[in-house]
């Protein structure tokens, strides 16, 4: 077998020994609550206790594998939807490089957050799927949209304000 080392025989190997359901998501979740931990200094910055509250919190996370399964349904959205923002940033950066653009991404990127989050959910099993499909959802989705385009033009819309109240 000339392929016994592939890359796609290793990666296959790393995923039956649970590297990415159990390993990775125990990494991920330990550095985020140890970072938080630290950056907060909630026990007084006490590297020890932030360590084992952090190993707590990591391995309690993996006990009934909503995490690895949660894990394993977001983040391949989260890459197909990365991949979509990369090759509309290489679109935009032909034809524009205008501070309009900036609001562009940021729009992109709250959609793409949104399909990514309401795919991720309507297909894991922990929440028994949203029981809908897009056709039915497309009037809640648009509705969101209006209301967060609404909501920018609120917050950064209108003339400078120089903090003082006229009378």
């Amino acid at each position: 077998m000339p392929y016994l080392n592939s890359i796609t025989n290793i990666l296959n190997q790393w995923q039956a020994a649970g590297v990415f359901a159990y390993i990775l998501p125990f990494l991920m979740i330990f550095a985020v609550v140890y970072g938080i931990l630290s950056k907060t200094e909630i026990v007084s910055g006490n590297k020890g206790v932030n360590a084992t509250i952090a190993l707590a919190v990591g391995g309690l996370s993996l006990l009934n594998d909503y995490v690895t399964n949660f894990f394993s349904i977001i983040f391949p959205y989260t890459g197909i939807g990365l991949s979509v923002l990369l090759v509309a940033l290489i679109l935009m950066g032909l034809i524009s490089e205008e501070d309009w653009a900036k609001y562009v991404w940021f729009g992109l990127g709250i959609i793409i957050f949104l399909v990514v989050v309401i795919t991720s959910l309507s297909d894991f099993s922990w929440w028994g799927g949203l029981g809908y499909s897009w056709q039915e959802a497309a009037p809640a989705i648009v509705a969101g949209v209006i209301v967060l385009g609404l909501m920018s033009l609120i917050i950064w819309g209108g003339g400078k304000s120089n903090g003082k109240e006229h009378h």
